[in-house]
């Protein structure tokens, strides 16, 4: 079974992110969006993914830029993780990974991860979908003391997916 995290970043966040996950999973393919294309997501048995939210809820640049159209998931399993800004942007918080998830959804991505907004303060979020995020929500700017904690709280949570 072969499983990697792909993240797109532009202040390294994510990155450090998507490093720390695939770190507690044991998982050594952690790739930035940015080099790579579909065919190489298609090549994955699962996939975690992450990405940072810009401006009013938008996708990071180089998700924004990807060809989702060439995605195949259909059946495969997938979990998301997302940064967004809590307080600046409290109306669109983690809004990318909302997207970011519905473009894999679409693209057949059996998703896992939701966690719970119980904890979090924010207006509203397009990564909201029956009262849970669709994927585990980050807030590096406002909130990084406790990353790590949501990052192994989340882990043991999808973990048996991934395992």
């Amino acid at each position: 079974m072969s499983v990697a995290v792909i993240y797109g970043s532009a202040m390294g966040n994510t990155e450090g992110a998507a490093g720390l996950i695939a770190s507690k999973l044991g998982i050594s393919d952690v790739l930035n969006i940015a080099n790579i294309d579909a065919d190489k997501m298609n090549s994955y048995d699962k996939l975690i993914c992450g990405t940072s939210t810009w401006g009013s809820g938008d996708l990071q640049d180089d998700w924004e830029g990807f060809d989702f159209k060439g995605l195949n998931l259909s059946g495969k399993t997938v979990a998301v993780f997302g940064m967004g800004d809590s307080e600046s942007y409290s109306d669109t918080y983690c809004g990318g990974m909302g997207k970011l998830a519905q473009n894999l959804k679409d693209a057949g991505a059996n998703l896992v991860g939701a966690v719970s907004t119980e904890g979090y303060t924010f207006e509203s979020s397009d990564a909201v979908v029956d009262g849970r995020f669709v994927g585990l929500a980050l807030d590096n700017d406002n909130q990084e003391d406790q990353t790590e904690a949501r990052i192994d709280a989340w882990i043991a949570e999808i973990k048996p997916h991934f395992a």
